[in-house]
């Protein structure tokens, strides 16, 4: 007996679906690797960097050092060791998001918290000599203390309401 046309035609429903299922199942594991080694590269590389930008630090202190800076050397380590916590911050971004595959909302706040704060620092230090309220400079630097000062609170803010609201993740 012979099958109509359509009936050969067709494929068993239960296995082209298994099929298809077992190939998108390979498809999304290798993207999941890949996704996995590309985080891990990173991390890695965030690492070498903070490794780097810390033992820069150090070396970069050692001529304020010698020529009896200190003001110069600590702000100087400063400013690096606040660049190496926002790496440091990233990296445990990176692993997070590696993890549990969703993105935390509040490292990056934390991140630009530590951004501002190192602007605030390195602009302070720049015009710590120069205090006059008449001078056209010192005007600006006070303007952007402010404003800074203001998004840092602001920061700080979203990362409480966030933390408290229980919703730092975005899928």
């Amino acid at each position: 007996m012979e099958k109509a046309p359509d009936q050969v035609a067709q494929r068993p429903e239960n296995g082209s679906n298994q099929d298809f299922e077992t190939g998108m199942s390979r498809s999304a594991r290798i993207l999941e690797v890949a996704e996995s080694g590309i985080y891990l590269v990173a991390g890695y590389i965030l690492m070498v960097a903070a490794a780097g930008l810390l033992l820069s630090a150090l070396l970069g202190m050692l001529p304020d050092l010698q020529n009896r800076d200190f003001t110069s050397a600590v702000i100087h380590l400063l400013d690096r060791l606040l660049l190496v916590l926002m790496l440091a911050e990233l990296t445990f971004t990176v692993r997070r998001i590696a993890h549990t595959r969703q993105l935390e909302v509040t490292s990056f706040l934390v991140i630009a918290i530590i951004a501002t704060v190192r602007r605030m620092l390195f602009i302070t230090a720049e015009h710590a000599s120069v205090m006059d309220l008449a001078n056209s400079q010192f005007q600006a630097f006070l303007a952007e203390m402010v404003i800074l000062s203001v998004l840092t609170l602001f920061l700080a803010g979203s990362v409480f309401l966030i933390r408290h609201s229980g919703e730092s993740q975005v899928e």
